[in-house]
């Protein structure tokens, strides 16, 4: 079984949408540590090339849920705006990091308005949402003013902590396993590639704004065609997916993913008896949808480690991981395949009498 080192750390770092610099900066010093040589886009996505003229990309993207400070109450308790669809009632309770533009961080806590059983009787039915909620700051603070003189303001970016646990038995639970997990797949295609020292027309990139809706729109090596999207696989009902298998999109609500390049990887599975689900996923999209939409003309499927209670408190199996991982080898594998050295015949010549 695979060290999980890298994805225990890079979930620890802090990276919504719109703060993921620290995250893509670990993740160009891991792939340099394997020998590749990452660049980043405008954007400030991360791609690195295994090999020239890359017509294939593998995508899965670094960004997470998230808030930001909106306002701040008279009582010097935080506003906040959602960045991306965290699951309000799972975040309830959560600590928080906020992070001011003078480079400090305050520690808080994701509270309902009111919030103590004691001298709120509606706590336990009220809804929770950005507008009966707010975040308590541990600081002593008695009014907007205190607030403003520790540095924080409107704008400032709000981190929940993930919880990460990874058991003995193989879970791995955590807030942001969408999509970290898939992030940790791409490190382990980079990781073993250099191993084997093979050189393949694959591009690995780690888009930065998916859970905000623009994160796959561009920053592809120009010479990509196929577009292979690694996301969290949807586990609830009327979807057939698990967490111990890859599951593979057929369908989202973006609509059909390319139905050739989705037969091949669903033929190869069988063929390499990978734990695979095809399934629909009711609500969803992914950066290939997203790359779809900016006009890219890709072909464009969609698989990943299946994810029980995706924006909430998320789990998945490594079963589920290392068989995204093995489905994304064998495609690698089945395309470019390691060159073998033909043993040269030598044959001697018959001296003559």
């Amino acid at each position: 079984m695979n060290s999980y080192d890298t994805l225990r750390e890079l979930i620890g770092i802090d990276s919504p949408s719109g703060y993921t610099e620290n995250a893509t900066d670990y993740i160009v010093r891991v792939l340099q540590s394997y020998g590749w040589s990452p660049e980043r886009t405008h954007k400030g996505a991360v791609r690195v090339a295994l090999g020239k003229n890359p017509v294939l990309s593998i995508a899965a993207h670094t960004d997470t849920l998230g808030a930001m400070v909106s306002g701040v109450n008279g009582n010097g308790t935080l506003q906040f705006t959602l960045l991306g669809g965290p699951l309000l009632p799972t975040f309830e309770g959560s600590y928080v990091r906020i992070y001011t533009l003078g480079n400090t961080v305050v520690t808080g806590t994701v509270l309902l308005n009111n919030p103590s059983a004691h001298t709120n009787r509606s706590a336990g039915s009220t809804e929770r949402s950005t507008s009966t909620m707010h975040i308590r700051i541990d600081e002593e603070v008695h009014n907007a003013d205190d607030v403003k003189k520790l540095g924080i303001g409107v704008g400032d970016i709000i981190c929940f902590d993930t919880r990460y646990q990874e058991l003995p038995n193989g879970f791995i639970k955590s807030h942001f396993l969408d999509n970290k997990a898939g992030c940790y797949v791409l490190f382990e295609i980079a990781r073993r590639i250099a191993a084997e020292k093979r050189s393949v027309p694959v591009e690995l990139f780690f888009s930065t704004y998916e859970e905000v809706g623009h994160g796959g729109s561009g920053g592809f090596a120009p010479t990509v065609q196929d577009l292979l999207v690694l996301d969290m696989g949807v586990v609830g009902d009327h979807c057939s997916g698990d967490e111990y298998s890859c599951s593979i999109c057929a369908k989202d609500s973006s609509g059909p993913y390319d139905y050739g390049f989705r037969k091949e990887l669903t033929l190869l599975a069988q063929d390499k008896e990978i734990p695979h689900k095809v399934d629909v996923y009711p609500f969803y999209s992914s950066d290939g949808s997203l790359a779809l939409r900016a006009g890219h003309d890709y072909r464009v499927a969609l698989i990943g480690p299946g994810v029980h209670a995706s924006h909430g408190i998320e789990r998945t199996h490594k079963k589920a991981v290392e068989a995204t991982i093995d489905l994304c080898l064998a495609y690698i594998d089945k395309h470019y395949p390691m060159k073998s050295i033909a043993k040269k015949t030598v044959v001697k010549k018959k001296k003559k009498k």
